[in-house]
């Protein structure tokens, strides 16, 4: 019986938006086993929290990643807050909710783009990251930037929204619905994307549930998985009418179609929080220093749930910081889904539970 061969999978791949690496072993064009090459790339973030004080390190936890660099800001914020004992005003929990779910919207089209670029659709690339720039317009408009932000801070938010600005929000909310309008159901649609994608990389709930998977995987296989439901969080959500997107097949297809539908549920949820913006103050100033003890908070990303943790000791820079990324809880998985299928698979099955090398390796 012939020996397996095993091949590198990455980091450099033409479908591959991040540097991600695996050893795969095929039998034929059959893959056994992949072996994934997980570790820290050391930019020293986390370990920067002795260095800045904790107002200063929003601008550091938002660097841990580009795409979804807002939901950082907020979910580091939200843990010192928690340890701080800090209220909130109910406009900026509007605000951040508004920014965030932008924050998905924009990297749930740049994902359709490039998993259009990986099935060979170059038009639907192209068309997907032209509607990504009116979401980075946008934030450009109301933030000052397109990629870091920098508006979200212990306590509240930097900036408002003006009436010309909710205006202008709405305007361009509505152009952005009618393209997708017609880019998405025919993609969803396509004979060619359902014979690369369905009923390939298929994982169960029961699964799903075993392996830890969060957000858009979890919820392909038909697991209730959304840290917007919870009680912390569902104060906002629920007066928006927010209900999460489920499919139940469980494979690469399911999940393209839970991303493709979250693009219209954000819209949406957006689209009310602009509606019922409440009056009031945006920000709370923090009294003195944050106290000793620790804190986990959690967030809602775009590729699934993030835990935030800090660790104070009285003084303005906190003693730990600490992140689990939504891509880290999803590999298991991956490697699990990777076992037996095709060789010419594998770009798809990876490129559907969106990896974020940056964020995972730190």
């Amino acid at each position: 019986m012939p020996k397996n061969t095993v091949i590198p999978f990455g980091p450099q791949h033409p479908v591959l938006p991040e540097p991600i690496h695996l050893d795969l072993e095929l039998q034929d064009e059959k893959v056994v086993r992949a072996i994934p090459s997980i570790g820290y790339v050391h930019r020293g973030l986390e370990k920067l929290v002795e260095k800045r004080d904790f107002q200063q390190y929003v601008f550091v936890a938002e660097r841990v990643c580009g795409i979804c660099s807002f939901g950082h800001g907020w979910g580091y914020s939200k843990a010192v807050e928690k340890l701080m004992n800090i209220e909130v005003p109910k406009r900026a929990l509007y605000l951040r909710t508004i920014w965030h779910e932008l924050s998905r919207i924009h990297s749930h089209l740049l994902w359709l783009g490039l998993a259009a670029d990986a099935m060979g659709f170059e038009s639907l690339f192209m068309q997907s990251w032209h509607l990504r720039e009116i979401v980075l317009d946008l934030f450009e408009q109301t933030t000052g930037g397109r990629v870091i932000f920098s508006v979200c801070k212990v306590g509240g938010v930097r900036r408002d929204l003006d009436a010309e600005q909710v205006k202008l929000f709405k305007k361009n909310l509505k152009m952005l619905r009618q393209e997708l309008d017609s880019i998405v159901p025919a993609f969803l649609n396509d004979s060619t994307v359902a014979s690369r994608l369905k009923d390939v990389g298929v994982l169960s709930e029961a699964e799903a549930h075993a392996f830890g998977c969060v957000g858009p995987v979890a919820r392909a296989s038909g697991l209730l998985e959304d840290y917007r439901l919870s009680q912390e969080d569902a104060g906002v959500y629920l007066e928006l009418g927010f209900k999460p997107v489920l499919e139940k097949s469980g494979d690469c297809y399911a999940r393209v179609a839970v991303r493709l539908k979250e693009l219209f549920q954000s819209l949406d949820i957006i689209e009310r929080a602009l509606d019922n913006l409440p009056e009031g103050e945006i920000f709370v100033r923090p009294m003195g220093f944050p106290s000793a003890g620790e804190c986990f908070a959690r967030m809602e990303q775009p590729r699934g749930e993030a835990i935030y943790y800090v660790k104070g000791n009285g003084t303005k820079n906190l003693e730990r910081f600490k992140l689990r990324t939504p891509t880290n809880a999803n590999i298991p998985a991956l490697l699990h889904m990777l076992q037996g299928c095709d060789l010419a698979d594998v770009p798809n099955l990876v490129l559907t539970i969106d990896p974020c090398i940056s964020c995972t390796e730190r």
